[in-house]
């Protein structure tokens, strides 16, 4: 089956970032999101990462407004089933994604594959309320999409090779590097070895060992990462780390590498989810 239209759920930081690099690739898209200032937020952060594009001579003002003409933002669900493939990026939530794949597999044709961004969930389980299990695959793209190159595939209980096949086909038309996880295991590759790292950084800064500012530096410095644990967060989102690292407490062997720090749970409570807030670690 050739892949034309590209049907996106979720307008949110990934669904948007997702969107922009399926219509800079030549496919049609169709964004789709429950409230309409979701979907113009999500088309006015595409328009701005395209002209950041342009303004670094990496896309042409041509390039920019071919892209931004094949995306379409709607509410309406019914406007994504002629997509040719869906993925879906809504919030780390397992029963809402379980019901958006329902809806999609009532909705779209038989053939189409449904992927999910989740980072971490079970594809198994997500793939279980819908019709077509062995069309159910994990698709993770990383944050910010435009700019990251890896894209982990994640074969679920029933995903078949040929749906594997296609869904890896696509990551590279995508300009992706893509990587198989063989087994529908928590947090994959990326998140199963990143997450107690976070952690661990947290609970360094609440027994008063080091500063977050330190914390940061001496990952950055030490370990030569792009970011420091907290300001990586701050970009990503609070919450999600919390969900994150709440789903594998639930779903991994009980150690205290999956116990979620006070700290974190507390400015997650209080509303201070990085720089989405403007405040989180660090203020913005």
């Amino acid at each position: 089956m050739e892949i034309k239209k590209i049907g996106v759920l979720g307008a949110g930081v990934m669904g948007s970032g997702i969107a922009q690099v399926a219509a800079q690739s030549g496919f049609e898209v169709m964004m789709r999101d429950i409230a309409d200032e979701f979907v113009q937020k999500g088309l006015k952060n595409i328009e701005a990462s395209l002209s950041k594009g342009v303004e670094k001579g990496k896309v042409t003002p041509e390039e920019k407004e071919a892209a931004l003409g094949r995306i379409k933002g709607t509410t309406v669900l019914e406007d994504l089933k002629d997509v040719d493939f869906v993925i879906e990026a809504v919030i780390e939530d397992l029963e809402l994604k379980k019901k958006v794949f329902k809806e999609m597999d009532e909705l779209t044709r038989s053939e189409v594959i449904l992927a999910t961004n989740t980072s971490s969930m079970s594809i198994t389980e997500i793939a279980a309320s819908t019709s077509r299990p062995d069309k159910v695959v994990g698709m993770h793209f990383f944050n910010p999409v435009p700019l990251m190159r890896l894209v982990e595939v994640i074969k679920g209980l029933e995903t078949s090779d040929e749906t594997v096949d296609v869904t890896w086909g696509l990551a590279e038309r995508l300009g992706k590097t893509p990587v198989l996880v063989k087994k529908d295991t928590p947090g994959f590759i990326v998140n199963r070895i990143m997450m107690p790292q976070l952690m661990e950084a947290i609970r360094i800064y609440e027994e008063g060992i080091a500063s977050m500012e330190d914390i940061d530096k001496a990952v950055k410095l030490g370990l030569n990462y792009p970011m420091g644990p907290f300001e990586l967060m701050d970009l990503t989102g609070l919450d999600i780390s919390y969900f994150v690292n709440e789903y594998f407490r639930k779903e991994l062997p009980q150690e205290l590498k999956h116990v979620t720090p006070h700290a974190l749970k507390a400015k997650v409570r209080a509303g201070k989810l990085g720089r989405k807030t403007g405040e989180g670690w660090y203020k913005y």
